[in-house]
């Protein structure tokens, strides 16, 4: 009996053995690279969920056409799967599907299309509490920062890309030179075409983070230059969301005579307080708005001629030059594979997306590891020409990237309208249509 006994137990421990190693087995040697991407693919910020996402999906069917990524520890390539999941552009959602993304799907690592800040700062949240390196863009620095020096402790596991509204970058750095500020490329238009206004400006934002940041710095770097913003004493023009009646504040803006219009808002917002202002008359001569006629699907809702002139930061365009994606994707090429599966013009979001992937799989071959902590650090030492230029972490886990200015113009093909360049500081984007001012009314 005792015999028998000890044998059993011997038996079941080494069972147990074998079960846990071989747990510890497959937990170390993965046979492939999951990442989640939680993306606005409906709902109000869809024009940046849905290019995001689709460059993502492009750079990961390149790295897995190439054979994978290469893991040095494992001795292999490594293909990516890739977890998409629709975030509706509901903050709690967001949440929702990255805590699902992280605990059920299992992924190593997060990399969410460049999305508005109410839907990051959930996620950015749950990378650190889960230790999950996540690669974020499209948020501008100055509201990143804040909310990130807010956050306890300081978000340590994202690494967030986009553009400053006012900062200018560290002297001595790529990135501290103009072309690299919403304010430096919108005010090269000032430059050019100011002095044929009243340099009167009526600026607006959505009152949420985004907006916030936008509205608390346009208008003291406008009045250094001499424009003087209408009623920000009293925060004309920092309206709710939830915003529908714009009759008092257009009407005035008639009043003081405003002639130049600068703001941030999403695309609804704006296109519903254009349409009115257009009812009422109100025709200011330039108009340059952020975030809302980013994507041509969000402007061709406004109906009619009302993207005629409007102009917003460019932040990717093909015409980007020796910026190289994987095997021989360009910006031209990856441009024509979106506009041939979407039947599309361009999404700038796809090649901010497709990046993403380029940071993410230097990192993990750096590392030669899909160690968190690993990835974690060598993304902190990345040194990388992408698919949208230089990317190169400063000490707050942000990348300054480059911006042009684009306007919407008339074309004659199967689409409406486009957003050309029409100013660059870079000598690696050009422009490729003329600018116009004034803004033509009909």
């Amino acid at each position: 009996m005792k015999r028998s006994f000890w044998f059993t137990l011997s038996v079941v421990l080494v069972a147990v053995l074998l079960f846990t190693t071989s747990g510890k087995a497959a937990e170390a040697d993965p046979t492939e690279i999951r990442i989640g991407c939680n993306a606005p693919l409906t709902g109000m910020f869809a024009g940046f969920g849905t290019g995001g996402a689709w460059g993502i999906k492009a750079a990961v069917e390149d790295v897995n056409k190439l054979g994978g990524v290469s893991v040095k520890k494992l001795g292999k390539k490594l293909p990516i799967k890739l977890f998409t999941v629709d975030n509706e552009s509901d903050p709690g959602k967001s949440a929702t599907l990255d805590e699902d993304l992280i605990l059920r799907q299992k992924v190593h690592f997060n990399s969410p299309p460049n999305q508005p800040l109410t839907l990051d700062i959930p996620q950015a949240d749950l990378a650190d509490k889960h230790k999950i390196p996540r690669i974020s863009g499209g948020c501008p620095m100055e509201p990143w920062l804040s909310l990130r020096k807010d956050a306890k402790p300081p978000w340590r596991y994202t690494w967030a890309y986009g553009f400053s509204i006012v900062t200018p970058g560290p002297k001595g750095s790529y990135w501290g030179k103009p072309g690299y500020t919403i304010m430096d490329t919108w005010v090269a238009m000032l430059n050019k075409f100011g002095g044929k206004t009243n340099k009167k400006v009526g600026v607006f934002a959505s009152d949420e983070p985004d907006g916030r940041g936008w509205y608390s710095l346009f208008p003291p770097a406008l009045a250094k230059l001499g424009y003087n913003a209408i009623g920000v004493d009293k925060n004309l023009g920092l309206v709710p969301m939830e915003t529908t009646y714009f009759t008092s504040l257009i009407n005035r803006w008639k009043e003081s005579g405003v002639e130049i219009l600068w703001g941030n808002s999403p695309a609804p917002f704006f296109g519903t307080m254009w349409k009115q202002a257009r009812a009422l008359g109100f025709k200011p001569k330039m108009v340059s708005v952020g975030r809302a006629p980013l994507y041509y699907t969000e402007v061709a809702d406004w109906g009619g001629d009302l993207p005629l002139g409007i102009g917003v930061e460019i932040w990717w365009d093909p015409s980007f030059q020796n910026c190289p994606g994987f095997g021989n994707t360009t910006p031209k090429t990856l441009t024509a594979r979106w506009t041939k599966e979407t039947g599309q013009p361009l999404n700038p979001a796809i090649g901010w997306g497709y990046h993403q992937i380029q940071i993410l799989v230097d990192a993990i071959q750096r590392a030669g590891t899909l160690d968190a902590e690993a990835v974690n650090k060598a993304l902190g030492e990345t040194d990388l020409m992408t698919m949208a230029q230089h990317v190169k972490f400063d000490q707050d886990q942000y990348n300054q990237k480059p911006l042009a200015y684009g306007q919407w113009q008339k074309t004659d093909k199967p689409w409406k309208w486009e957003c050309p360049v029409v100013y660059s500081h870079h000598d690696f984007v050009k422009p490729t249509a003329n600018p116009i001012f004034p803004v033509p009314y009909k």
